[in-house]
């Protein structure tokens, strides 16, 4: 079943699926949609594909998914997931751990699960049935219920993001800077593909963001962007009908033989070949 909680005065929404078989998405067909989300696998493990690639999803973990990423489960009745605009939560200019900036959604850029104990599983089970109580409760304070409860969840899944993703001994400020740098290259990788320019947005210096990056991960500054203009163009080749110059120029490249070139590096394949296999490679 689809719980929703809609303002229509802020276009904010709020979603939950509970035992329900449709819960998929295809991003090149839901744009109008930009909704983040947070999956729980309370029963056993099963696979999820994400932008084509298979994922295990092992037991009692979360999944915490982009707006524009196009996943289905093998086992969707059995996953809880909660769904969210902006516009229904996002506190980027005061709390960056609880919100679209926070550890959760762009301080990676690699799909991840996280693992639960018996003591974070209740918190979970008992989360989840105050929350299914409160979208049959209809009144005007519903939504800043919904909301409180939202923020308990992130805070909660945040907990074992720190527990799990973060990495050891890196400064806070440094583990920001990566954030802020992926936020910055998702909202800008069609226009801009150098270190440069994120680093003076950043007023940073390329040289800084290479050695934060050292110690945050295996990927260097320029890696990132070139994985997420890649990472599109691969969602475009396996769920659009575009062809390689259309996909080129709306990426960022000026010429579609430069862009092939770019993609072949990254994959092994041309565009073509890329698409005919009709794979996503990790």
């Amino acid at each position: 079943m689809i719980y929703d909680f809609a303002d229509e005065a802020t276009g904010g929404l709020f979603r939950m699926h509970e035992a329900e078989a449709k819960l998929a998405r295809d991003f090149f067909r839901e744009r109008d949609e930009r909704l983040l989300t947070i999956a729980w696998n309370p029963g056993r493990t099963q696979h999820v594909r994400v932008d084509g690639e298979t994922i295990v999803l092992p037991e009692n973990s979360i999944l915490p998914l982009m707006v524009n990423q196009t996943f289905a489960f093998d086992s969707p009745e059995a996953v809880v997931a909660w769904q969210f605009n902006r516009e229904f939560y996002c506190v980027v200019d005061h709390d960056q751990e609880v919100s679209c900036v926070g550890l959760l959604f762009y301080s990676n850029t690699e799909v991840f699960t996280l693992g639960m104990d018996a003591a974070m599983q209740r918190r979970f089970a008992l989360l989840r049935q105050v929350m299914l109580d409160e979208f049959t409760y209809k009144d005007r304070v519903q939504g800043e219920m919904l909301r409180t409860l939202l923020k308990r969840l992130i805070i909660l899944v945040t907990r074992l993001a720190r527990e799990q993703r973060s990495p050891q001994g890196l400064p806070e400020d440094s583990v920001d800077l990566v954030r802020h740098f992926n936020l910055l290259v998702e909202n800008h990788y069609k226009e801009h593909h150098t270190v440069k320019h994120y680093a003076e947005l950043l007023h940073r210096s390329p040289k800084t963001l290479s050695n934060v990056f050292k110690q945050h991960s295996d990927r260097t500054p320029l890696e990132v962007i070139h994985h997420r203009v890649a990472l599109e163009a691969r969602r475009m080749l396996l769920f659009t009908d575009s062809s390689v110059k259309e996909i080129a120029f709306a990426i960022g490249f000026e010429d579609a033989a430069h862009f092939s070139k770019f993609f072949k590096q990254r994959t092994g394949r041309a565009p073509a070949d890329f698409r005919k296999a009709g794979l996503l490679p990790g």
